[in-house]
């Protein structure tokens, strides 16, 4: 069937999620965590993604928000910068006005052009989405933005694809869905959609149910795909 709707993942696929951290150390003042930022940005990252699998697995809900504290906390704890509280305000801050990668603006402003429907289906709170779309410019690039706060379950449970069916009333097999996340495509493709895992770092397949149809390694085919899926 053709596809009439692209959906895409925000944090990581959209959204620079290394960005708070990089333009952080970037400054004269912050010599000593200029030192440490990309473990601190790489260990952040993967304890927000183990602390939403574990909260779904667990029933123990809570918004994007918390796990995103929390996987900070964890990560300057063990660079050892567990005490600096302004260090800890400032890259939460950041993390409000993430960049989008140019790819991304691309991507979706042809896709628009040529009459998709596009969208957002992130573990996101819905204020760190609005944040995020707003300081990037993507407004009106987006017919919607879901968040997994519809269903209270962080992704891949089958109710958060769920909501791309409700919103625009089609079927999986029109959905064409993007994401940096290897388990994300790949458990999406198990649910039925057409899916695109965006390997911008050069990574092995995940073993799961699923198997993502086209690996990239950014955004700019994805509008090509979208057309001759």
């Amino acid at each position: 069937m053709t596809i009439t709707t692209c959906v895409f993942d925000a944090y990581g696929t959209l959204f620079d999620v290394s960005a708070a951290a990089r333009s952080l150390a970037a400054q004269p003042a912050r010599a000593e965590f200029a030192r440490h930022w990309p473990q601190i940005a790489r260990d952040w990252r993967a304890k927000q993604l183990e602390y939403s699998w574990l909260r779904a697995v667990a029933g123990t809900h809570v918004p994007f928000w918390k796990v995103t504290q929390d996987g900070l906390d964890w990560a300057l704890e063990a660079a050892g910068l567990g005490e600096d509280r302004e260090l800890r305000e400032d890259l939460l801050a950041l993390y409000w006005e993430l960049a989008a990668y140019p790819d991304a603006l691309r991507a979706l402003s042809i896709l628009k052009a040529s009459g998709f429907a596009t969208a957002i289906l992130s573990n996101g709170s819905p204020d760190m989405l609005e944040g995020a779309v707003a300081s990037s410019g993507m407004e009106m690039l987006l017919d919607a933005v879901l968040s997994v706060e519809e269903v209270g379950v962080f992704k891949p449970s089958s109710k958060v694809y769920d909501l791309v069916g409700a919103r625009f009333a089609t079927t999986p097999d029109q959905v064409l869905f993007v994401s940096s996340n290897g388990w994300d495509a790949g458990f999406a493709a198990h649910y039925g959609f057409h899916t695109v895992w965006v390997n911008r770092a050069g990574l092995p397949m995940d073993r799961l149910p699923g198997t993502p149809r086209h690996v990239l390694s950014d955004l700019s085919a994805i509008p090509d795909l979208a057309r001759s899926a």
